[in-house]
């Protein structure tokens, strides 16, 4: 069989079509992350595959992969809200993605004081939630208890903290001008705005994206995705499709 001399130009082309479609929908529309670990527990769980979607607070270089200095600030900007689970580069390196939730507007004043978390000298409320007392840190289960916590804006979610409360007291952080403040579900199992040297304030150009919902959930901890045989334990089904609060 004779193959026409164009054949293998088509093939490329097509396949070089593609990638540019692929790349254009991955920096500005959606993009897949896969969370790696436990700071975010209860909210998400290590194993959660989910959907950021790029568009929420306009574009920056960090919407492009690798980051290509191609625009110095961000473009369409739409102001995220207090409570948004939202996709960051992290400010050490601006190029590590983080996933955490939005606490802090610029100008607002944190700070834990007896372990209650305060905002602008006003404590968050929150009620504890006795359904679950167990959750990850890393590669160790702890012992946590369970709350639901409501910000100003009336956003609620779950949070645990230690039984020990392990992170008690802390200087009063004060948001600066264009950056937000990020914390973790998981309060006392994660590296979050808290750690000025690793983490810290984070500015409105490293916003990647907004967290929408979980598109396939595994078990690491039962076997490998490769596992069909052990699928019907380690898939979690009943997150499949779960919209992030």
């Amino acid at each position: 069989m004779k193959l026409d001399k164009n054949f293998f130009s088509e093939n490329i082309r097509t396949l070089l079509y593609a990638l540019i479609i692929a790349i254009i929908i991955r920096s500005l529309l959606i993009q897949p992350f896969y969370i790696p670990s436990s700071s975010m527990e209860p909210t998400l769980l290590v194993g959660d595959r989910l959907f950021v979607t790029k568009y929420s607070y306009g574009y920056s270089k960090h919407s492009f992969p690798f980051s290509p200095p191609i625009l110095n600030k961000r473009i369409l900007f739409n102001n995220p809200e207090r409570g948004d689970v939202v996709v960051f580069k992290t400010p050490a390196d601006n190029r590590t993605d983080y996933i955490k939730r939005l606490i802090g507007l610029p100008g607002d004043k944190i700070q834990f004081i007896n372990s209650n978390l305060y905002l602008n000298s006003s404590e968050i409320l929150k009620s504890k939630i006795l359904i679950k007392n167990k959750i990850y840190c890393g590669n160790r289960v702890i012992d946590v208890y369970k709350f639901e916590e409501i910000l100003p804006n009336g956003k609620k979610f779950h949070t645990v903290y230690l039984k020990d409360y392990t992170y008690q007291n802390s200087d009063v952080f004060t948001v600066p001008e264009n950056h937000y403040f990020f914390l973790g579900d998981n309060r006392d199992c994660s590296k979050d705005s808290r750690y000025l040297t690793s983490v810290g304030y984070v500015h409105k150009d490293n916003l990647v994206g907004k967290a929408q919902f979980i598109f396939f959930s595994s078990d690491r901890n039962i076997g490998s995705i490769f596992a069909f045989w052990k699928w019907h334990k380690s898939i979690r089904f009943n997150r499949t499709f779960d919209k992030i609060n």
